[in-house]
């Protein structure tokens, strides 16, 4: 059977007996229905993970005794990637974040752009990130990952290309119509010929993409324009599509 991973907050340490969150505590006692003795691994983001055993399970808590702290068996890519991409609606974005995180993304940031239609006030948007977040955690623990990925408060694309300006080696934003540009390529290598980078920014859009303007901004500073092939792609595949050729490419997807 399956050593469940579990993320707490909390600080941990080798030997000591700890309380589980209630989130944490419902899931294994009454979704997985474990007992006393049974065995998980608990991380808290810090890029360790602790062999832990049940020591008392009750309806709403439970308590658990770590062991020794283990070694990363997910460590991080050597490329820091950066996805930014455009606020979608209904499950679209639950599903980039989640699978962003899988494919081992560094951080997220929900935009504000032109032809985003979500409206969040400042109630609904700490809501959502909250959301994200544990959306987020739980990728984490499905996938092996001991160290989270930074989300980000949504902010408005020219806010943000504002701040990150020049802050990263190699910077892409996707455009399906990217070939009639002849300074652009979908071929990484005519896009980046110096030394393996180990940072890059994926910047993609919402539904129906970005607006002429918002493009030409963001190739004024210093991004590329990069089409995913011959299909135009839907906003919750062509981030997937980018991170798992950039993985392949330059971090630890590659065949070795």
């Amino acid at each position: 059977m399956r050593i469940p991973r579990i993320y707490t907050s909390q600080l941990l340490k080798a030997g000591e007996e700890l309380a589980l969150e209630e989130r944490a505590a419902h899931y294994l006692g009454q979704v997985l229905r474990m007992r006393v003795g049974r065995e998980l691994v608990l991380f808290n983001g810090d890029g360790f993970q602790y062999a832990a055993h049940l020591t008392a399970v009750d309806k709403k808590h439970i308590r658990c005794q770590l062991g020794e702290r283990q070694s990363d068996i997910c460590p991080p890519s050597p490329l820091n990637l950066t996805l930014a991409i455009g606020i979608s609606k209904g499950d679209r974005m639950d599903w980039v974040i989640q699978k962003a995180t899988e494919l081992g993304v560094t951080a997220i940031v929900p935009l504000y752009t032109e032809r985003v239609d979500v409206k969040l006030n400042a109630q609904r948007q700490e809501k959502k990130q909250r959301h994200w977040q544990q959306v987020m955690i739980s990728a984490c623990e499905q996938s092996g990952r001991s160290e989270l990925v930074d989300i980000a408060e949504p902010a408005p694309l020219i806010d943000w290309l504002e701040r990150t300006e020049k802050t990263e080696p190699l910077r892409l934003v996707l455009h399906p119509d990217s070939e009639a540009d002849p300074t652009s390529s979908a071929d990484l290598s005519s896009i980046w010929s110096g030394e393996r980078p180990r940072q890059v920014q994926v910047l993609v859009g919402p539904e129906g993409g970005f607006e002429d303007s918002e493009v030409a901004r963001c190739r004024a500073l210093g991004f590329y324009c990069l089409q995913l092939g011959p299909r135009i792609m839907r906003t919750e595949t062509a981030p997937l599509a980018a991170l798992s050729i950039l993985q392949y490419h330059w971090g630890d997807m590659g065949i070795s």
